[in-house]
């Protein structure tokens, strides 16, 4: 493998080579746990692994180990026979690793134009809902039509594997398609829209700012100054349009935060509307209509 990370031009640290070690033992007549004679053999091949008593793989660069995975076939194996062939695997390695800086030393500096691709993609927070998908949805549909491999490193990083650049650069459009949300980076933080409620709930509603948002929850707590055990004692519906206070996302789920309950006040408000036009335009609101939302 590192062999052909070399020849296509992936820029590894080191070459890595592996061997594999066996063993034909001879256990000892009076205690069968002990062994009484052995032979370790290197690099064995598949009728070695059956018939003999120990398939130990190793895997390094010069500097070091970087794997090991053994099969025992015996009760036990003595720390004299896994030095032995640790030792044995080290040999084989080098000579390995030799052989193979012999017909290149270090990895092409140009990859192959049909090359496999490998590049991480930071998807924020408060689009990974939206980058996952209904149950994984989208990230099925993305791997299906691209061929590309996705898992996942961290809260904010997704590996993407390509076979070909071609198929990197049909992901990356496909990335950027269902993350854009030109309208949430024209959201301002304290500013007051109006939203539409998709659908009611136990603990809250679930709204929309603009049409191809995700709804949100905005919880019975932020629904209003009076403790509600549910949105109909308001007399919300669906498909009532409610004004609400944007205060941002939250920085550890990256939940978008609304509120209605801090504009039931008697104070008047600036009330921002998002048009069909994908735009954010400026209105005087109705502080009557704030008061009675």
């Amino acid at each position: 493998a590192g062999f052909g990370l070399s020849i296509s031009g992936v820029p590894i640290s080191s070459a890595v080579a592996g061997v594999a070690i066996g063993l034909i033992s001879k256990p000892n007549p009076e205690k069968p746990s002990e062994v009484e004679d052995y032979r370790i053999l290197t690099d064995i091949l598949g009728i070695e692994d059956y018939n003999g008593d120990m398939d130990f793989k190793m895997a390094g660069t010069n500097k070091g180990i970087t794997a090991l995975q053994a099969d025992i076939k015996i009760p036990g194996l003595p720390l004299k026979i896994v030095m032995e062939a640790i030792q044995q695997a080290t040999v084989a390695k080098r000579e390995i690793l030799a052989i193979m800086n012999k017909a290149i030393a270090k990895p092409r500096l140009n990859r192959k134009e049909n090359g496999p691709v490998v590049e991480n993609v930071r998807v924020p927070i408060s689009k990974r809902a939206r980058f996952v998908g209904p149950g994984g949805y989208n990230l099925r549909k993305l791997q299906a039509e691209t061929g590309v491999t996705i898992s996942q490193v961290d809260e904010e990083t997704f590996s993407v594997f390509a076979p070909t650049p071609a198929a990197m650069h049909e992901a990356q459009d496909f990335i950027t398609d269902i993350c854009k949300d030109d309208q949430e980076e024209q959201l301002e933080f304290g500013a007051v829209y109006t939203a539409t409620i998709t659908e009611i709930r136990d603990i809250g509603v679930m709204v929309k700012l603009y049409p191809n948002m995700s709804a949100v929850l905005l919880h019975n707590s932020q629904l209003d100054h009076k403790r509600i055990r549910h949105p109909s004692a308001l007399g919300l519906d669906v498909g009532q349009q409610i004004q609400v206070k944007y205060f941002g996302r939250d920085p550890t789920d990256g939940r978008m935060r609304l509120s209605r309950k801090v504009l039931q006040s008697p104070a008047a408000t600036v009330v921002k509307t998002l048009t069909d036009k994908h735009s954010i335009a400026m209105g005087a609101g109705d502080s009557q209509g704030a008061n009675s939302s």
